[in-house]
């Protein structure tokens, strides 16, 4: 019996003793484990934090995702800070995804072949601009551009840090490279701001790259126009990553500074002259445009209102998205249902942009109305003018029409008199002229817009137009607006008399049909209006 007890006994030794070192062993896999889970998931640096870690891990630890293709990684640990278990533990779940990797393996070619045409190096301290996520700052980290860093509303350590696009956290010419991917500034409600930001923390020579999706030859300019202090060096299109922006154009822009004598940059092309030359790209949209009505028609106020649904609004034809402010000027305005709150509010194609809308009418009868509307438009009660005087407006009315109000239906200038009643030929009354404050209106726009804002204007100014227009090419104010709406007023058949004209205005139909011809050769898209 003994025998038996002991030989059960040293037979048990050896099954204690390895039960006890694979225990051992576990826990120490278990320990190396949590350890190794914190170090990466956690703390997303080095082994450096507290007395926890065992040995020291390189400050730029990543790993490679097997089977997920060249230099698709899943996490940096370079530059970070402490966070939760759980935002660690989504931070790993969002690296290791496959559309996380499938951007970051995006990025990473991109700025393979940036490095192989000289406009990235490893030593390029850079910047990725709007960057949610923070792949393209991984992939430049992969490639061994490590002084990287991307910025975004909401931080995404250890990649990304707080910022915003329009008031970068950094000092003046910080970057060498600077990159802005996903349409980002597309999609921005501030893209001067956003240009602006990136030119300010660009070092002199340093170069800026932007994705974005311009479309057509007006979006590409005004994208260009953001950059005025940046050459374009190089222009290419590629295919996207994903479906949000299959089609992608990569912009390659380089920092140069031009200063004046007191030290305030001068944007490139200033030369400070009136003039201006309506670029080729404006001059193709007008040649899209409807054509003109040749003949004059029998029934102007049937012809002309039918005509309307023959426009081709720019931003029907062109992608209007990187304007600083977007403005709607209505000349001539009377009532805010006369137009603006029947036409343009509720029928121009705005792209979902908020118009900043100005109404010029010097008729006091409807200033009320606009007080109401103050936070919606902004009322200019005076005329527009080719300078600044007291001018006087004739109150005027069509043959056959009673006046009813005296308020109502100011027309044309009637420079040099007071407020006088007006005798036809027949000896009737035909109205009175009030004296009304004109303003110069051209100078007005230049000190208001910028060729950085998209700017709609609608002019019905009772025969001024054969005044304004010329002043606003004088001016070179005209290159400033994008789009006219233009009623130009002539000696038209009158629907209460058959076979008369009128005689409130002097000029004909063919001298109207010239101003519009002549203003679409200018390059204007301009459109005949009601």
């Amino acid at each position: 019996m003994k025998r038996f007890t002991a030989s059960a006994m040293e037979s048990g030794k050896p099954s204690l003793l390895k039960n006890f070192l694979v225990r051992l062993l576990l826990f120490g896999v278990l320990i190396f484990g949590v350890r190794f889970a914190y170090v990466v998931t956690v703390t997303g640096e080095s082994c450096t934090v507290g007395n926890f870690c065992f040995f020291s891990l390189p400050e730029n630890l990543s790993f490679v995702m097997s089977g997920a293709g060249g230099g698709a990684s899943a996490v940096v640990a370079s530059d970070a800070v402490p966070s939760s278990s759980a935002a660690g533990s989504l931070r790993r779940d969002l690296y290791t995804s496959k559309d996380w990797i499938k951007a970051a393996n995006f990025y990473s070619s991109i700025f393979q072949d940036l490095i192989s045409h000289g406009y990235l190096s490893p030593e390029s301290k850079s910047l990725c601009v709007e960057t949610p996520k923070g792949q393209d700052v991984f992939a430049l980290k992969e490639i061994g551009v490590l002084d990287s860093v991307g910025i975004f509303k909401k931080a995404s350590k250890p990649l990304v840090i707080s910022g915003e696009a329009h008031r970068m956290p950094f000092k003046d010419n910080t970057f060498d490279f600077i990159f802005s991917g996903g349409g980002r500034l597309d999609k921005s409600p501030r893209p001067l701001d956003f240009a602006s930001e990136i030119v300010r923390t660009l070092k002199p020579e340093g170069y800026a790259v932007v994705h974005i999706g311009a479309k057509d030859t007006y979006s590409f300019n005004s994208f260009l126009g953001l950059f005025n202090c940046c050459n374009l060096l190089t222009i290419r299109d590629i295919e996207g990553y994903d479906s949000s922006m299959p089609y992608i154009r990569e912009m390659v822009l380089k920092k140069e500074y031009v200063f004046l004598s007191h030290g305030i940059q001068k944007p490139h092309g200033d030369s400070g002259n009136n003039k201006c030359s309506v670029p080729g790209y404006k001059q193709y949209l007008v040649r899209k445009a409807e054509p003109l009505i040749k003949e004059e028609p029998l029934k102007p106020w049937i012809t002309l209102k039918r005509n309307m649904q023959n426009v081709k609004y720019l931003p029907s034809m062109a992608d209007i998205s990187f304007k600083n402010r977007y403005v709607y000027v209505d000349v001539g305005a009377r009532s805010y249902g006369s137009s603006i709150g029947s036409w343009f509010k509720k029928q121009y194609p705005k792209q979902n942009k908020t118009f900043q809308v100005y109404a010029i009418e010097a008729d006091k009868t409807f200033h009320e109305e606009y007080e109401k509307k103050k936070k919606q438009v902004t009322l200019l009660p005076f005329a527009a003018w080719v300078k600044n005087e007291t001018l006087s407006f004739e109150i005027n009315r069509d043959p056959g029409d009673k006046v009813t109000d005296k308020g109502r239906g100011m027309g044309r200038i009637q420079p040099g008199k007071g407020k006088i009643q007006q005798v036809n030929s027949k000896g009737g009354f035909d109205g009175e002229v009030d004296k009304i404050q004109g303003f110069d209106f051209a100078n007005w726009l230049k000190n208001t817009v910028t060729e950085k804002d998209f700017v709609v204007m609608k002019m019905d100014v009772e025969g001024t137009e054969f005044d304004l227009i010329p002043r606003l090419f004088e001016t070179g104010a005209i290159c400033l607006i994008d789009e006219i709406f233009l009623e130009c007023h002539y000696n038209r058949w009158q629907r209460c008399c058959p076979g008369q004209r009128s005689e409130k205005y002097e000029k004909t139909y063919g001298q109207c049909l010239e101003l519009f011809t002549e203003l679409r050769q200018g390059g204007v898209l301009v459109h005949q209006w009601w």
